[in-house]
């Protein structure tokens, strides 16, 4: 172990976010009596993340060059038996790499967040909320055991909880947090049983000492089936990332986390809570690489989602939907990856898309605010003139986000297409067709967002609903008058995040994908799954890939999509109503979101509450409570008054109950006889 690692230093790293949260939630609101006011309550939780970031910033420089490495307990909660609870920290390229992502794009967010919510009244409360966000998802990220995954894991899904209704006299937005929150807890069911499992049967929660033991597991059935015991293990914990990073059907949440300010969007979707399941598979690839039958199961539900979720995007007219669409379909992406046992390919996808990704929603927040808190794209148009720095740096995004060769997306996205073509799980020719086709999907739903926001007429003064609800506005802007370019707390992080969305892919995918960065963090079995042995022969360099690109499918199929997208609504704006009217039951299916949520309120929850209510009728109150717990004191309240005839206080009853009993004696005795 490099001693260029100290556990002072990594242990700065979250708790630098998690000191400026809490100054700024205890003496910045009302709980702590608004002691500080807004300028303090932002320097200091910026300031905390900074930190974190220049920490994180060194250790990936320790690790990347000095091959630094660290991983060792820092506290011990408690021992049950021979299971310890610790705290503690692994650190590897996987590690640090997420650290970086974490905490770049949260301080670009931080940053954002002083133009976006400087007219809310609970600004102080924001930056509270985001730097606990921060916290919570480097708890995870960094630590060395699957305790303080958990912890990191819920501590996540709380926050985002907070976030999502941060405007909570909304009754959206409050449902929309319920949502989350619920369909977050069915995937953390499967989470925690697979994390029992592997405590149970591995005697560990540590990663090191759990993936030494993974072989031994691997052999083990799972008790009274002949199912393999890992595949149970890796389903449990997959369907937890299914829930943390919305994979089909446990998707439905994150479409309506838009409920919240456009800067959690950016987090959320970005670079924490929706990779947290991404980032966990990955971390347990010695797990996952010995069920094939768990990896097929992967590919499957990530090629459902990378296109069918790409779909819903079509149709969308709120900016913030689009892009959120956007994420669902790139994580379906990433998961596809992983199961190909292309870990590194799809982390590589989740550290370019983090970037890209928070660009393109904190563009749309710029958007929102330069056209006064309008959201809906139909009533934009011809917004370039008036707010450059947003509309290049948007458009770099897009570009970065549809796979155009030599940004950052396209060697991501082009390596999980490629990793997918050479996978020989059952799952792969739908996989493969279902990335293909989501190329042309992404690129059509990316750039007529693109082009009805920043070209064309300009419709903002048509809108008939000039005020939507994404932000408390109070300014005196009317929908009237016209768009502004955002202030420069705004423009720079989108300037700032432009530069890896564009750069960062080129620069970094020898390393990460055909050099030793993630060889100690995760483990293939190369011989029954030999994609990365395959894409490593078939890789000349960076640019060799990206001018390859140029005579290949998925570069023709996105330019496809931009064309059809510029030529529908640039040059013959009727083609999609006509399209809508001929295929109009599909676009009612779009429209409803494949009746998913319709499923879960009407059958699935409704299902559950009759249960629920007949088991506290019938369970709870009919038999528990009426029969064991009433019953009981009913039958005892009669033996008593029976048994209180016979202790009446007078002497002559007493009397003539001992002659009868005597009497009986001795009839018992002479009959004996």
């Amino acid at each position: 172990m490099s001693q260029t690692l100290q556990a002072s230093t990594l242990l700065a790293v979250p708790m630098a976010p998690l000191v400026g949260s809490a100054l700024a939630g205890i003496f910045g609101t009302r709980f702590g009596g608004n002691q500080i006011g807004r300028g303090l309550t932002h320097t200091l939780t910026i300031l905390g993340v900074f930190i974190a970031f220049v920490l994180s910033a060194m250790t990936l420089q320790s690790v990347a060059l000095d091959g630094a490495r660290f991983n060792e307990t820092l506290y011990t909660w408690m021992v049950v038996g021979d299971l310890k609870m610790e705290v503690g920290f692994m650190v590897d390229g996987l590690t640090a790499m997420m650290m970086c992502v974490v905490t770049f794009v949260s301080l670009m967010v931080h940053l954002y967040t002083i133009g976006y919510m400087q007219e809310d009244e609970g600004y102080n409360r924001f930056f509270s909320y985001i730097s606990l966000f921060t916290f919570s998802m480097l708890m995870l990220v960094m630590s060395n055991n699957m305790l303080q995954l958990f912890f990191g894991w819920e501590a996540v899904g709380l926050v985002s909880y907070l976030l999502i209704g941060f405007w909570f006299n909304k009754p959206t937005a409050i449902f929309a947090n319920m949502k989350a929150f619920l369909v977050n807890r069915v995937g953390d069911f499967g989470f925690i049983l697979g994390i029992g499992l592997i405590a149970a049967y591995g005697g560990t929660l540590n990663y090191t000492e759990a993936f030494a033991k993974a072989a031994e597991i691997g052999a083990l059935t799972f008790p009274g089936t002949d199912w393999m015991l890992v595949t149970v293990i890796c389903i449990c914990l997959f369907i937890g990332a299914m829930g943390k990073s919305a994979q089909f059907p446990l998707h439905v949440w994150l479409p309506d986390s838009m409920e919240g300010p456009t800067p959690i969007s950016a987090l959320i979707h970005a670079a924490t809570m929706v990779t947290a399941g991404i980032f966990m598979v990955a971390r347990m690839s010695p797990f996952f690489e010995l069920s094939d039958t768990a990896l097929n199961f992967i590919l499957v539900i990530g090629a459902i989602t990378a296109l069918f979720m790409g779909f819903l995007g079509l149709i969308q007219n709120d900016i913030k939907r689009v892009v959120a669409y956007s994420t669902l379909s790139q994580l379906g992406y990433m998961t596809v990856a992983l199961g190909a046992s292309a870990y590194s390919v799809a982390v590589f996808h989740l550290m370019t898309h983090a970037f890209f990704k928070a660009l393109l929603f904190l563009g749309a927040g710029s958007v929102i605010m330069g056209m006064h808190h309008n959201q809906d794209i139909r009533w934009m148009g011809g917004v370039r003139k008036y707010m450059p720095i947003t509309w290049i740096t948007s458009l770099l995004g897009s570009l970065a986000l549809i796979g155009t060769p030599f940004f950052s997306g396209f060697y991501s996205k082009d390596s999980i297409i490629e990793a997918v073509a050479e996978s020989h799980l059952p799952g792969a020719g739908f996989a493969h067709f279902a990335v293909l086709a989501g190329v042309f999907v992404t690129a059509f739903y990316s750039f007529r967002m693109y082009f009805l926001v920043f070209h064309g007429e300009e419709r903002y003064d048509q809108n008939p609903d000039a005020h939507h609800d994404d932000h408390h506005a109070h300014d005196d802007h009317g929908h009237d008058h016209s768009p502004h370019e955002s202030p420069w707390v705004v423009t720079v992080p989108l300037i700032l995040l432009a530069i890896p969305s564009v750069l960062i892919g080129f620069f970094t995918i020898d390393a990460m994908l055909f050099g030793e960065f993630f060889a100690d963090s995760i483990l293939i079995n190369a011989d029954k799954h030999p994609v990365m042995h395959e894409l490593a022969h078939e890789y000349h360099g960076a640019v060799a890939m990206a001018m390859h690109a140029f005579s290949s499918a998925p570069f023709w199929l996105a330019f496809a999509g931009v064309a059809s997208s510029y030529y529908m609504y640039m040059i013959n704006p009727a083609v999609p109503a006509a399209i809508k009217r001929v295929f109009h039951p599909i676009y009612v299916l779009f429209e409803n979101k494949y009746y998913l949520d319709w499923v879960n309120e009407n059958i699935l929850a409704r299902g559950a509450r009759a249960l629920g209510t007949g088991l506290w009728k019938g369970g709870d109150q009919a038999i528990i409570d009426g029969g064991i717990v009433n019953g009981s004191w009913k039958l005892v309240g009669w033996i008593s008054s029976v048994t209180r005839q016979l202790q009446s206080g007078y002497l002559y009853h007493y009397a003539l109950v001992m002659i009868l009993g005597v009497f009986m004696l001795m009839t018992w005795f002479v009959w004996l006889k």
